[in-house]
């Protein structure tokens, strides 16, 4: 059974939704690939306790690393990028040609950003931490302004 819950962040409002009270979504406002409202189940804020005090901790850079239990309903392959998302470190980046050579196949780098763009649990699942193989910004569902802002935050140049 799905709930949802909207906590207020300093990307605006965010979406949890959980499935039997396991996260499976994190979204932002004007998000792509946001499924529509009518999927997230009823609003009940009672099983993002945990979910909630954590971001808290993470926008005040308390917190580096998340350690909650996460619900992710995709492909095989898409489940194995959002891996290989987990284990990018606070504050650092990689390619995603990087991240196709974690998997095994460096010349799936389009495939990887294809995935990468379809996470459904955002910040959390740290799909920000992903740049072209010169630096640059490319894609972000929630949008480049706010890929910058995390980029800028985790690396200390910048606070919210």
């Amino acid at each position: 059974m799905k709930q949802h819950a909207v906590i207020d962040s300093p990307y605006g409002p965010l979406t949890l939704v959980a499935d039997d009270g396991v996260l499976c979504g994190l979204y932002m406002v004007g998000q792509r690939h946001r499924p529509p409202e009518e999927t997230f189940g009823e609003r009940d804020d009672t099983p993002f306790g945990e979910v909630a005090d954590q971001l808290t901790a993470y926008f005040e850079g308390e917190l580096k690393e998340f350690t909650l239990e996460l619900r992710m309903s995709g492909t095989p392959f898409q489940r194995s990028v959002w891996g290989q998302l987990r284990r990018i470190p606070y504050g650092e980046t990689r390619s995603y040609g990087e991240l196709a050579e974690a998997l095994g196949n460096a010349g799936a780098s389009r495939a990887v950003g294809l995935a990468n763009g379809k996470n459904p649990i955002g910040i959390i699942v740290p799909c920000h931490r992903v740049v072209g193989a010169n630096g640059s910004l490319t894609g972000y569902g929630g949008g480049l302004d706010r890929k910058q802002r995390l980029l800028d935050f985790e690396s200390g140049t910048a606070l919210f």
